[in-house]
């Protein structure tokens, strides 16, 4: 009973989405009040049916209601409750319908939140967002509906992917989707703009939230993915550059650099045309990534579905709505003409050059993703793009961001004297080169990425604290002015200072790592990297729904013991799938991790072992830059709709009058 009701909500929510489509759009066009109040009800009731329709789902898993064909495809009576959950998310209809709940919510925030918003702009906006999750639920409704049945209900269902079932992939997806979709509703805003021939300071301070949230989101979903690859894979690596983690990576690039040029529409009003296909451009590459994923066209570990048809669906999706936003861009784009203007040297320009850079390096990204197809379908030649491409292709654009942004955080607004703000950036550059220069001559093998990157790491970290620093002015008072200011400062300088972090991580990842691979018997010692590794015991132990090969390692340095470590080589029965369970002994500056494989037939059980410098810099600098996006969306003026306090005194209004 409660399945058929989350599918009637399922059909509801639907219809609900085409009204919301139709009606307060043509109500904005035709001047009709009435027409556009049709927008906040359908966007708050799209949401409750949408939410009893996961509801319903969610139950069905929890339950293990195996009349339902995709909770016995993807659940089984054995696994804990945890991976029942997340197993609504682990497919595909699942995870599509967590897709249109999220749309369905950003749309319920602008009609819960959005009072400041301009009526005709509003019910644009959600109309819009209207229009993309009525092509989502018929997607789903027409392709991929979770409420399928089956005739004669199995006894047990087949399982969840066994790599899924860990509390990091269990969250990755609801983090991501957040970060894929709210960008949504930037694409709504944009798209709306357009029609109303409009974009000012108030709509650049309207888009702000939704794109800093989105980018937040996206942040923690990438890291959580990156984290889990790291520890549950068994290789030693943070990124693969697998389609579907440029997928996920892709928008994330566009985002950071829509939400930098939102701030030149808000502060000056220039690069609006820039803006405006930003926000276009990061909302398609986040249905690329829902193509990439679910119509196997391209290769990947993470994929959801190979079916044609789906493939097809969300191609004509993604035509529809990127081919429709922009001709509307290139039709109306030029009445969008910048107001303000400013000089070469300034803050404008230098997030001018930000968003280049970060948007050419979306680009190389999404060519080194999309040629194996382009080379398969127009040159019949397979081929693979893999590490060294992307290495060689994105660092550099990467390293130049590392450079500029410290200066161009420091710049004023429309004109600026760039000694002046090099010249407060001495001691932080003067201490970054001291860094890589002691880097180099300290370590092994003479290569240029490790110092490189830890005097980018030095340069962002010190340069966030002198940009901080400068913004307390002068006297003796600074330090209680630098508790005082706005949190969107400390949000900025939060979020700049954890990319260098990354950076600094990342650099020495690649640079120093130790990889030891051998076949090691009981009581037998090995050393690697300074440290000393004895396999102690081997046993068998059973889990809730596997079978695991458990191992017992002391690291040792010197006379004193560092860790006991207990990697594990599982195997699930129902899936018929093994999964590799790393140890790690994590520590500030170094991880050691071990994994154990197959036994040999010539005796002993295969070992891999690493030495990872910095890695858990890798996730504390992605913390550290969704931290910074939490206080900047903390920050009362990104709550404040703009435009609110001007229309309390407007000509019109009764105090105004008085």
């Amino acid at each position: 009973m409660f399945n058929e009701l989350g599918h009637f909500a399922l059909i509801l929510a639907f219809m609900v989405a085409c009204v919301q489509a139709v009606v307060p759009l043509m109500g904005a066009q035709m001047r009709r009040p009435g027409w556009m109040a049709v927008a906040e009800p359908a966007a708050t009731v799209q949401f409750l049916l949408t939410l009893l329709a996961f509801l319903a789902l969610t139950w069905a898993f929890v339950t293990s209601d195996f009349s339902l064909r995709l909770v016995w495809a993807n659940s089984h009576t054995a696994k804990p409750m945890l991976y029942k959950i997340t197993g609504v998310w682990g497919n595909h209809e699942g995870s599509m319908l967590l897709w249109v709940l999220i749309v369905a919510l950003f749309g319920a925030f602008v009609a819960w939140f959005g009072q400041g918003l301009p009526p005709g702009l509003k019910a644009r906006v959600l109309s819009v967002q209207g229009m993309i999750g009525a092509a989502f639920f018929a997607f789903i409704l027409f392709t991929s509906n979770p409420f399928l049945r089956l005739e004669v209900p199995p006894f047990d269902g087949q399982d969840l992917n066994p790599l899924l079932q860990d509390p990091g992939l269990a969250f990755h997806p609801p983090f991501l989707y957040l970060g894929y979709v709210g960008l949504s509703m930037t694409f709504s805003f944009a798209v709306a703009a357009l029609i109303e021939e409009r974009v000012d300071a108030a709509w650049g301070r309207w888009v702000r939230p939704y794109t800093l949230a989105a980018w937040m989101f996206l942040t923690i979903g990438i890291a959580l993915g990156s984290w889990w690859a790291y520890y549950e894979l068994g290789w030693g690596g943070f990124w693969f550059w697998d389609p579907v983690e440029n997928a996920s990576f892709m928008p994330w690039l566009i985002s950071a650099a829509l939400l930098h040029s939102a701030v030149v529409v808000e502060k000056r009003e220039a690069l609006k045309s820039w803006t405006i296909l930003l926000a276009i451009i990061a909302f398609g590459f986040s249905m690329i990534g829902a193509f990439i994923t679910r119509s196997g066209v391209l290769t990947s570990v993470h994929a959801f579905a190979t079916d044609p048809e789906r493939g097809l669906f969300l191609l004509l999706i993604l035509a529809v709505f990127m081919g429709g936003a922009l001709t509307l861009f290139a039709l109306r784009a030029s009445a969008m003409q910048a107001k303000g203007v400013f000089g070469v040297s300034s803050r404008e320009s230098m997030l001018l050059i930000n968003n280049i850079l970060l948007g050419v390096a979306a680009f190389v990204v999404f060519v080194g993703t999309i040629w194996p197809l382009v080379a398969e379908l127009f040159f019949d030649r397979k081929l693979s793009v893999g590490e060294p491409f992307f290495n060689l292709a994105f660092t550099p654009f990467m390293v130049l961001l590392g450079l500029i942004l410290p200066v161009g955080a420091l710049l004023p607004w429309k004109r600026a004297r760039l000694g002046r703000a090099i010249g407060q950036l001495r001691m932080a550059f003067g201490v970054s080169v001291a860094i890589g220069v002691l880097v180099w001559a300290m370590q092994s093998g003479r290569s240029g990425l490790g110092p490189v990157g830890l005097f980018l790491g030095a340069w962002l970290i010190s340069g966030a604290a002198i940009d901080l620093w400068s913004r307390t002015g002068r006297g003796q008072s600074r330090v209680a002015r630098l508790f005082r200011l706005p949190r969107a400062d400390w949000g900025r300088v939060v979020a700049h200072g954890g990319l260098g972090v990354s950076m600094a991580g990342v650099a020495a990842m690649l640079a120093w790592s130790v990889e030891d691979i051998r076949v090691v018997s009981k009581g037998d010692r090995f050393d690697l990297a300074g440290y000393s590794f004895t396999l102690n015991d081997v046993w068998q132990e059973n889990g809730p729904n596997y079978r695991s090969t458990m191992a017992e390692f002391e690291v040792r340095k010197g006379a004193g013991q560092v860790a006991l470590l207990h990697p594990e080589k599982r195997f699930y029965p129902v899936a018929a799938m093994p999964t590799t369970e790393a140890a790690i002994d994590n520590g500030i500056l170094r991880d050691i991790y071990v994994v154990i494989g197959d036994p040999q037939a010539s005796g002993g059980w295969a070992v891999r072992t690493y030495y990872k410098p910095l890695a858990n810099w890798i996730w504390g600098g992605a913390i550290l830059m969704a931290l910074g996006g939490g206080l900047s969306l903390s920050d009362r003026r990104y709550r404040v709709a703009a435009g609110a306090a001007r229309r309390r005194t407007s000509p019109s209004s009764p105090v105004a009058a008085q």
